[in-house]
């Protein structure tokens, strides 16, 4: 099923409608911020990305396809049928360059044509269910230009930047994670020291020594 549509001019990479989804998952933020780092990655070089392609992601796969200036991006699970997908995205293509062709080049603004949501909403509920007679007839249709589409892996497609950040999150994850260790031995070492040095009683005044395992078990030895 479709999970995010967005949509944005190719030269600056700036917003121009999104499919808003009333559910907030954070797990499809995350895949926003990667479909925010592909639009930046057009818009830095625009004239040598694909008109249409596929990027995996994860469990989930990226569609886009590039008309007129402006990106069609939308995030589907990696098992909806790559037909569909890109009729859904020809639909909306198709209907905003209708009703907003003229203006695209000329807004400043992030999300303008944020009204366009209400299209993509209707849209999107049509390609739910793959299993409809709509949608099963689009699938036996011989579309020669999809099979002919691409499919990358997220990572060829934004390059070594997007590594070499990824590499330097989980580098900070371990720092820190070495950090949280040192201190936990450092308190049981203290622990264990502050232990060892009591003196106690035990009953007929016989004087002993108690010394703490570090699993916080005590033994007493007697003098």
């Amino acid at each position: 099923m479709v999970r995010l549509t967005l949509i944005a001019r190719v030269q600056d990479g700036l917003p121009l409608a999104e499919g808003l989804d009333s559910e907030k998952d954070a797990e499809i933020d995350a895949y926003k911020s990667q479909a925010k780092s592909l639009l930046k990655k057009f818009s830095q070089q625009p004239s040598s990305q694909a008109a249409r392609l596929s990027v995996e992601s994860g469990k989930y796969t990226f569609h886009y396809l590039i008309d007129g200036g402006v990106c069609y991006l939308t995030l589907t699970e990696k098992g909806y049928p790559k037909k569909l997908a890109f009729q859904y995205l020809e639909e909306l293509t198709n209907e905003f360059s209708r009703l907003y062709g003229q203006q695209v080049h000329t807004v400043s603004r992030p999300y303008a044509f944020i009204k366009f949501d209400t299209f993509i909403q209707k849209t999107k509920k049509l390609y739910l269910d793959t299993r409809t007679q709509r949608n099963l007839s689009k699938l036996n249709d011989d579309l020669a230009e999809v099979h002919s589409i691409m499919t990358r892996n997220i990572q060829e497609v934004l390059g070594q930047g997007e590594k070499l950040d990824s590499m330097a999150k989980m580098s900070s994850t371990l720092a820190a994670e070495s950090k949280q260790y040192a201190s936990r031995a450092k308190d049981l070492h203290r622990q264990v020291s502050s232990a060892q040095t009591i003196q106690g009683k035990i009953p007929g005044n016989r004087p002993c020594t108690i010394l703490a395992s570090p699993v916080g078990l005590s033994n007493a030895v007697t003098t």
